[in-house]
């Protein structure tokens, strides 16, 4: 019985060698094939068919050229009020911390515990009170969420 087992394996390892070995005999041109097109002739046929012709090219300078007519140059006014201008838009860790990320209220909770006996010596202990946070951790909202009061 262990013949039969080892001899099985033995002809696994060799179908599976084999193969292995036989997908390693085919060439790369056999199996790509390519032809006088480049990638960017490939581009533009399909960039052509799928605007119903030759139209893609005429409605791609289009775009350009409407893109072109809205540029214009900075003036010195312009010039000047950048820096105020992008200081708005600047992130900085303050800002992205408090304006992102606003800490959700803990409310604290008082508790009141009553005189009772504890320990396995049982020991008075008076009643006294303590307060603790709603919450273990530190919760922050999400960028977008509702902080304010509902």
């Amino acid at each position: 019985m262990r013949s039969n087992l080892t001899d099985l394996a033995k002809g696994l390892a060799l179908a599976a060698s084999l193969a292995l070995l036989g997908g390693c005999a085919t060439s790369k041109d056999e199996l790509l094939t390519h032809g006088d097109h480049t990638m960017m002739d490939i581009w533009q046929q399909a960039a052509d068919a799928g605007s119903g012709g030759g139209t893609g090219q005429v409605a791609g300078r289009q775009l350009l050229d409407a893109r072109q007519s809205l540029r214009r140059p900075l003036t010195e006014v312009d010039v000047q009020a950048a820096p105020a201008e992008q200081l708005r838009y600047t992130r900085t860790a303050q800002s992205e911390i408090h304006r992102q990320f606003q800490r959700l209220p803990n409310p604290d909770l008082v508790m009141y515990v009553f005189p009772h006996l504890a320990g396995t010596d049982p020991v008075p202990v008076p009643g006294y009170t303590t307060v603790f946070p709603l919450y273990q951790r530190i919760q922050y909202a999400m960028p977008g969420e509702r902080t304010e009061d509902y």
